[in-house]
This record gives C-alpha cells, structure tokens and sequence, in this order.
C-alpha cells in the first residue's frame, strides 16, 4: 500500500473549496436556515419530512408498521425533502431539526407541537407513544435498546465512511477503503453471529431495532446499497440473509420503503404519502401515465 501523501493539514482549517464528490455542494460548515421556506402542514397527527434514504426508511417502516398493527393514530403525512436541492436548510425544517438531517417528525396530536429529530428518537418515540415494538420488561428491553443504538453509533462508518469513499469520493482511497470495508465486514459478522441464535435482533420479537437495522443492513447484504455486494462477499452472512429476507416480506415494511422514494423503479416511488390509498394511485408511475 502506498501510504505516501502530498497533503499536509494547515494549522488552522478554512472552507477554502468545496470537498468534491456527490454531496459536495450541500456540505458546509455551519449550521442554520440558507433561506425561509415553511413546511407544509397535512390533515394527521403526525407530520414527516424525510426522504427514502436508509434513515428516511426506519421511520416509514415503523408507522407502516403501527398502522398494520391497528394503531390509528399513528396515520400521517410524509412530506417530501430533496436534499440535494437544499430543503433541509430552509427556515421551517431547521426549526423542525437544527441539525438538517432527515427525518424530522412532528407531532401535533397534543395541546403543542412536539418535534422530534434523529431516527432514532423518533423510533423510540413512536414506540413508547404507542406502546408497540419495544419490549416492556427490563432484560428484553435492555436488548432491544442496545441493538436500536449499536445502529446508531454502527451505520456512520457504513455510510459516511465506507460509503463515501468506495462510492463518492472524487478520488479513490486504498487506506480509507481499506478501513472501512473491514469495519462494515465486521459489522456483518456482529449482526451474522447474533442471527445466528436470534430470530430476530432483540429476541423472538420484531422490534424498533430490526426496523433500524434493515434499511442499513439488509439492504447492503443484497448487494443494493453502494454496488458493493461483491466488493464486500455479503453473499458469506447467510444469517443476516435470512432476516432482511424475512423482513422484506412484511407488507408493512414494503411500503414503507416506498414512501419518499425517488430512486429506482417508478412503481415503487411514493413521494408523498397523505392516506394509505395513495399506494394504489400516487405512486408515480401512476402519475406518469398520459391521462
């Protein structure tokens, strides 16, 4: 390996230039409104802005998932954020999530608005909000914690890491690559050793933590996310194979991967959803077709 650099790190570091790579022209060191843009209010309870990424999808399979279960309450309005045209920086979602990441939720079924921003907390919101999906005795729900937040600390070197520099990086990095890969490996052969004796993560329950973990991880080891199936052998955790499979099954988890969706087929992008019937008649192939 070459380990040779012609860069040498400043004393002080300036946003002298933008970094290159894909999201090169919405990265920037401060945080913060660019400009006011109010977002848009639906008829139910709970409002999301989000888009269909991995952490985009945790919260849509979850409600999906609540109203599958009967939770009515759970109905909502997911609203479309482009990221890469800069929505998150507009004034009403910075109010919604300082930090302009998606998804941010908004729950307006009380006397006040409550926002609650990182996928994470919104999972266990919804939980705890419906008393569903999270085990309710001590040593289950212990479990279940512990894996809805190994996701949280895990997914960054997934996806900012191992992501960023094999698939978006403007120059290829053996050292970086390197690095990443063989923690996303290992990451594999944490979630393979415990499916191993698991039907699922926190036990023999679905739970908010398979709903965080699957967007991520499921979806890599079908070789979907990044084109790096082969790259990475995914096809060797056969456990984890079984379990997103498994997953991949519930009608509930179908739609919620579609909702906020634009990439991929056009049957399978919901970019709105505002009533469970919109499904059958907004997705956009439906929208698409000449009248």
């Amino acid at each position: 390996m070459d380990n040779s650099s012609s860069y040498t790190p400043p004393h002080v570091w300036t946003h002298a230039k933008e970094s290159g790579g894909r999201f090169a022209s919405i990265n920037r060191p401060t945080a913060g409104p660019t400009h006011d843009k109010e977002l848009p209010i639906g008829r139910h309870p709970l409002q999301l802005y989000s888009l269909g990424t991995p952490n985009g999808v945790k919260v849509t399979v979850m409600l999906e998932e609540l109203l599958a279960a009967g939770h009515t309450g759970a109905e909502y309005d997911a609203w479309l954020i482009r990221i890469q045209e800069g929505d998150q920086f507009g004034s009403g979602f910075v109010s919604a999530n300082p930090n302009s990441k998606i998804p941010a939720l908004v729950d307006r079924s009380g006397p006040a608005p409550v926002r609650v921003f990182e996928s994470g907390a919104i999972l266990l919101y919804l939980a705890e909000k419906f008393g569903a999906f999270l085990p309710a005795d001590g040593p289950r729900r212990a479990e279940c914690l512990s894996w809805l937040f190994w996701q949280m600390g895990s997914a960054p070197f997934l996806g900012g890491g191992f992501g960023h520099f094999y698939a978006y990086a403007p120059t290829k990095i053996e050292y970086a690559i390197d690095r990443y890969a063989m923690e996303v490996k290992r990451q594999l052969d944490v979630l393979d050793r415990r499916l191993a004796e698991s039907a699922y993560l926190a036990g023999d329950e679905y739970t908010v933590a398979d709903m965080a973990v699957w967007p991520w991880y499921g979806t890599l080891v079908k070789g979907q996310l990044y084109e790096a199936g082969e790259f990475l052998q995914v096809q060797a955790y056969r456990h984890v194979l079984r379990w997103t499979d498994q997953i991949a099954q519930r009608p509930a988890a179908q739609r919620g991967r579609m909702v906020n969706r634009t990439m991929g087929a056009l049957s399978s992008q919901l970019h709105e959803r505002h009533e469970a019937g919109d499904f059958d008649t907004q997705t956009q192939d439906k929208l698409a077709a000449p009248v």
